[in-house]
């Protein structure tokens, strides 16, 4: 989808290609409502302010669609796709690597409740796991405030994506 064919589109069809995005009502509301965007800067600006901040709700309901990192996406939707696109990005990962994002993924929930959520887009495997041990020594709040930065960052870069298709 290109950003013209995002402007004139009805308003069901530009939130149906919002959802993958960031399956968040009020964000697809709110990028969706201020259609139309003169520049792709300029959605992607409107993009970033409607996710900041979300509510500990909104976070949940999107940590629901995410799976564990390392962990292939179920299914062949659009945010399937995407997740298992990001994923893929990551490269080949030695045992012991695997092993201990596994481990890490497990110590992470048990801790906070929810699945560890980082943008994979652009970062290894071993970066991802070196944030994930540095995350686990955070305080709930620390973390939602973590969370809710990549949520941004990746409900931005598929906003972008979306936009060059």
């Amino acid at each position: 989808m290109h950003l013209e064919q995002f402007n004139s589109a009805g308003r069901p069809e530009a939130a149906d290609a919002l959802r993958p995005c960031l399956d968040i009502p009020r964000w697809i509301d709110e990028v969706a409502g201020a259609r139309p965007y003169p520049t792709l800067t300029a959605l992607l600006e409107a993009g970033r302010r409607a996710a900041n901040p979300f509510t500990p709700a909104e976070i949940e309901a999107a940590l629901a669609h995410h799976p564990r990192i390392g962990e292939r996406a179920p299914g062949n939707s659009v945010e399937a796709r995407l997740s298992q696109s990001e994923q893929a990005g990551l490269g080949e990962a030695d045992a012991a690597v695997v092993r201990a994002l596994a481990d890490g993924n497990r110590a992470y929930e048990e801790k906070f409740g929810q699945v560890f959520l980082i943008r994979a887009a652009g970062r290894s495997r071993e970066e991802i796991l070196a944030a994930l041990n540095t995350r686990l020594a955070h305080t709930p709040e620390e973390e939602q405030a973590i969370i809710g930065q990549q949520l941004r960052e990746i409900a931005v870069l598929r906003l972008e994506g979306l936009m060059g298709k």
